[in-house]
């Protein structure tokens, strides 16, 4: 009676019909998104629109939403996704994951939930800092990003709508994956490590010390090279081909089996550089805390070079 009163369990909150301890992590929790999941087309998008565990999410400003979105899209307060002026003094960290199951359940996404993605005008860091969250809740591997987002959709004259959708509230059971955030000290330690390639997010100006951030040093962290996260996605704001990024990243210095660690100016851009190292199959982490937490120590170096030669050859 005990393992059929746990099957029925399973079947009320959608997971997979299984006796199972009460609070069990879902077996559809763990592991990273590939080539095959990552993204989706528009085409794909308008074929799957009803599917019963289709989740759709509008990352950008509340105005633009209002304006127009994808029919059946909910919209994500994105500054409700990640600690603002955290504890640490940081201006942008990963939240507590109770806080994360909280705020997608209820817009109705679960363990068993396929999330689609896309950027409602110029948020593409945006939105592909909402995909780390989910990838570092093990919600990797059913979360995707609509290529090309609201830009291509709108283009393609596909419907829009202002009618705000009812979310269904979900239950969500996150297991943290330990690969997805570097902390400052695993940085430290990477610093010119053979296999390990720090990859710098920001626009080339602030790579090179020709610009300084505001409250922050000039420079880079030492060794580390330059791939701006402008120049992950073409005019239309589709991702580049794999054949097109394997290049950018060569260009900054990272080779085939290296592990990289991706940081910007406070841990949001360096996401887009995440993202298109998973699409990859690098093994990438974010260094959450960014330019802004090493620069901030002063007793750790900075590194400044020509702008005619940003990152590495």
């Amino acid at each position: 009676m005990k393992a059929l009163r746990l099957i029925s369990m399973a079947l009320l909150f959608g997971y997979a019909a299984v006796a199972s301890p009460v609070n069990a992590t879902p077996a559809t929790c763990g592991g990273h998104g590939d080539k095959s999941t990552m993204l989706v087309s528009t085409e794909w998008l308008a074929e799957h629109m009803k599917d019963p565990n289709l989740v759709v999410l509008a990352v950008g400003n509340q105005s633009d939403y209002d304006h127009a979105h994808i029919p059946g899209s909910l919209y994500v307060n994105y500054h409700e996704t990640h600690l603002m002026m955290a504890p640490n003094g940081l201006t942008v960290e990963l939240p507590p994951m109770a806080d994360l199951e909280t705020y997608f359940g209820k817009l109705g996404v679960t363990n068993n939930t396929r999330v689609v993605l896309y950027p409602l005008k110029d948020t593409f860091s945006w939105m592909t800092r909402i995909y780390l969250t989910f990838d570092a809740m093990g919600l990797g591997k059913q979360t995707s990003i609509l290529d090309g987002g609201m830009q291509v959709w709108k283009g393609e004259g596909r419907e829009v709508t202002t009618t705000v959708p009812v979310a269904r509230p979900g239950t969500i059971k996150a297991c943290q994956q330990s690969d997805v955030i570097a902390n400052l000290d695993e940085v430290k330690t990477s610093v010119k490590r053979p296999g390990v390639e720090i990859i710098d997010a920001r626009n080339t100006e602030y790579y090179t010390g020709q610009s300084q951030p505001d409250n922050q040093r000039r420079g880079h962290i030492p060794g580390a090279g330059s791939l701006p996260f402008t120049t992950l996605t073409d005019d239309k704001g589709k991702l580049k081909s794999p054949e097109a990024l394997t290049e950018l990243f060569r260009a900054a210095g990272v080779k085939p089996g290296d592990r990289i660690i991706a940081y910007c100016h406070i841990g949001q851009q360096a996401t887009a550089v995440y993202f298109a190292a998973r699409f990859l199959g690098y093994d990438v982490k974010l260094f959450d805390g960014s330019w802004e937490e090493w620069s901030g120590h002063k007793e750790l170096p900075a590194e400044t070079s020509s702008p005619a030669s940003p990152g590495k050859n």
